[in-house]
């Protein structure tokens, strides 16, 4: 198809991705909910070409500040300095139309996290890996004083993570509100590194050199402990989904949890760790009943989920082992 919008045809020949009377062919993504996302090809090759979205294509309402696109470029650009190849190369941007572009990431040369942990392929070796790079970028930044002006998204993060997931849940779990409104105040007011905001298996790519993140469009400096948290939880939850797999699952959380910690010296190891373990099954309840829950879980796996995940929240655990083993009972 040619270019949905002629102004996203204008940005690619403005930013020399497309040559002067071109539109380029534009192929639809999918698997976002918060973008639009294409890849375009042109004379000059190919580019993926982002445009965040004002309401997420979800079944709630869920909005968000599109200038969200202007942070992940952001985050690229850090990312790329601290640890090169860890993110697509960033091309352009146009904050005014809220529209990036990035490198191209072949599929025969980059597969999608995801995808193999939920056909039963989980290698603990790349989840190390993937928590030795999530510790990097939060050492490195931790220390830069540029970053907290430069990712002052305290607005979205609230919108896109801490209403969206925990505070919707909070309202669906009126007894549970008190403990999740805690957990949000203490999330929302540590500030200690530049969060990505949404390290889940389906923003991370096995690239040929390593883990590839995507999707940083939540970046925030904030509390490092929410993207541990965050990842954890879906590897705890794909090894209640995933019985063939669950082992290595385990041991893949187990490899990404050591390898993280072992990255963290901005503050006392334990600090950190305690604030994620109270995260992780909060997390984990809001995938059933946040804005967002999991599109590969059935009614069964919810209730049970839902089940784990309150209990877990009631113990408030103090270790990130101690909540991994209560969620998966």
């Amino acid at each position: 198809m040619t270019a949905p919008e002629p102004d996203l045809a204008f940005f690619l020949r403005e930013q020399a991705l497309a040559g002067a009377d071109e539109e380029g062919v534009w192929t639809p993504l999918a698997g976002g909910v918060s973008s639009d996302i294409w890849k375009v090809e042109t004379s000059r090759g190919a580019c993926c070409v982002k445009r965040a979205l004002a309401r997420l294509k979800v079944a709630v309402p869920w909005e968000a500040p599109i200038e969200r696109n202007r942070y992940e470029w952001d985050y690229m650009q850090v990312a790329s300095a601290v640890a090169p190849g860890s993110v697509p190369a960033p091309l352009a941007h146009d904050p005014k139309r809220g529209v990036l572009a990035m490198a191209w990431l072949a599929p025969d040369r980059h597969r999608l996290w995801k995808g193999e942990l939920l056909a039963g392929r989980a290698d603990a070796g790349f989840a190390a890996a993937v928590g030795d790079l999530v510790g990097r970028i939060h050492a490195a930044t931790a220390r830069d004083p540029s970053i907290p002006a430069r990712f002052a998204t305290d607005a979205s993060f609230h919108a896109l993570r801490l209403d969206a997931y925990l505070l919707e849940t909070a309202r669906r779990h009126p007894d549970l509100a008190p403990r999740m409104e805690a957990l949000v105040h203490r999330t929302a007011s540590t500030r200690r590194a530049l969060v990505h905001g949404d390290v889940s298996p389906k923003n991370i790519m096995i690239g040929p050199t390593g883990p590839v993140l995507l999707d940083a469009e939540v970046a925030w400096f904030g509390d490092p402990a929410f993207d541990l948290a965050f990842c954890l939880n879906h590897l705890v939850i794909k090894a209640r989904k995933v019985a063939g797999a669950r082992r290595d699952l385990i041991a893949s959380a187990d490899a990404l949890r050591r390898t993280y910690l072992a990255r963290v010296d901005w503050e006392p190891v334990e600090s950190l760790e305690q604030r994620a373990a109270a995260l992780l099954p909060a997390l984990a309840l809001a995938r059933v009943d946040g804005k967002s829950p999991l599109e590969y879980l059935d009614s069964g796996q919810q209730g049970a989920l839902r089940s784990a995940a309150r209990a877990a929240l009631l113990r408030d655990p103090r270790s990130l082992v101690d909540a991994s083993r209560q969620l998966l009972g």
